[in-house]
């Protein structure tokens, strides 16, 4: 079945674009937020606290990764889910990472773990997202 062929599931053609909407969202946050932290922004560096720079690399370079994914889901596009797998794997390295370096007695924020735990959730929900709608939709691309 082709993507301009949704007689079946008539409400299965938004959801390339409403994942695109969220995701397009959540980079900018995450952008905004690394970008802050990087460069010292509206005093947000001080608001972190022990932030793990390490942690802040990953969410930069995942921030990226839902960027690009956020146009793969908008042009249907079935490499979509490689790029958000890329960032399930960026995120689940920097948890294993940052529980080592905070079981090491590094200073850090426990509300990091939380963070983590939820972006990488987050990110899986979408890779698991685009993996079923572009196998199941999409014969080529």
């Amino acid at each position: 079945m082709s993507f301009n062929n949704y007689k079946t599931k008539p409400r299965m053609k938004y959801i390339p674009k409403i994942s695109a909407i969220i995701l397009a969202a959540f980079a900018a946050l995450t952008l905004f937020m690394t970008f802050s932290i990087f460069f010292d922004l509206f005093g947000i560096r001080e608001m972190e606290g022990n932030y793990v720079l390490f942690v802040v690399i990953a969410n930069f370079i995942c921030s990226l990764c839902y960027f690009v994914a956020a146009y793969g889901f908008w042009n249907h596009k079935k490499w979509t889910t490689q790029i958000l797998i890329l960032a399930v794997a960026v995120l689940f390295i920097a948890l294993v990472s940052f529980l080592i370096y905070a079981n090491s007695g590094g200073l850090h924020e426990p509300k990091t773990t939380g963070a983590l735990i939820f972006r990488l959730a987050f990110t899986s929900l979408f890779a698991i997202v685009s993996y079923k709608y572009y196998n199941r939709f999409s014969k080529s691309n």
